[in-house]
């Protein structure tokens, strides 16, 4: 069973905490986080593109010209793909790329992830994230002296609005609740903070 230190806003040693071997100390399949982050991007794809097919397009709907004795081909249309300004064949449409993973898997993968954060020394956690007010200067200040300016997710539980609204205008800072935790936020941020509590919510979370 890994165990930590806790600390304060100042980043000074509070006490430890064991943390559950299920979720902070899984075994790391890169294969999983793989496909797993893939669907995740998949679900953020718009998949807006589209094309008119020759019955959208404008253009006149008279024939061409007559069907014999011309010499040329059989037209029937200006709209037809052949013709600048005619319809796409087999073109885009919108459609939606997303899929979702079994829940096995997308809880493996968020163990693994929190697994990683905890062995590459960037997991930190602190006894709590109270701040005295909503300034966003503030809690820059805090988050220099916890040493995670790289970029950090913060994760609290979300009635602590404080936080969330200091933390807006930060960038590179991400603050999400437990229950919002997902690997794509996990992974492109270079340090993770979590409050005893998120802590504890997370590993009720992935049981």
């Amino acid at each position: 069973m890994p165990k930590v230190k806790v600390y304060n806003l100042s980043k000074k040693g509070v006490g430890e905490m064991d943390l559950s071997d299920s979720v902070f100390d899984a075994t790391v399949n890169e294969s999983l986080l793989y496909d797993v982050l893939k669907a995740q991007l998949a679900s953020h794809r718009k998949g807006a593109a589209s094309s008119q097919t020759r019955a959208e397009v404008s253009a006149t709907s008279r024939k061409l010209y007559k069907q014999k004795g011309t010499g040329g081909a059989r037209h029937g249309s200006k709209r037809a793909p052949i013709f600048v300004g005619g319809g796409a064949a087999h073109g885009p449409k919108p459609r939606d790329f997303g899929y979702r993973p079994p829940r096995k898997m997308r809880l493996g993968a968020l163990k693994g992830a929190l697994s990683l954060k905890l062995r590459e020394g960037q997991l930190l956690i602190v006894q709590d994230f109270e701040l005295s007010e909503i300034k966003t200067k503030k809690l820059a200040e805090v988050l220099d002296k916890l040493e995670v300016n790289g970029g950090a997710l913060i994760v609290d539980v979300k009635d602590n609005e404080k936080l969330r609204l200091s933390a807006r205008n930060l960038q590179g800072h991400s603050v999400l609740p437990p229950e919002g935790v997902n690997l794509y936020d996990l992974l492109r941020h270079e340090h993770l903070v979590l409050t005893q509590t998120a802590v504890q919510a997370l590993e009720a979370r992935c049981q």
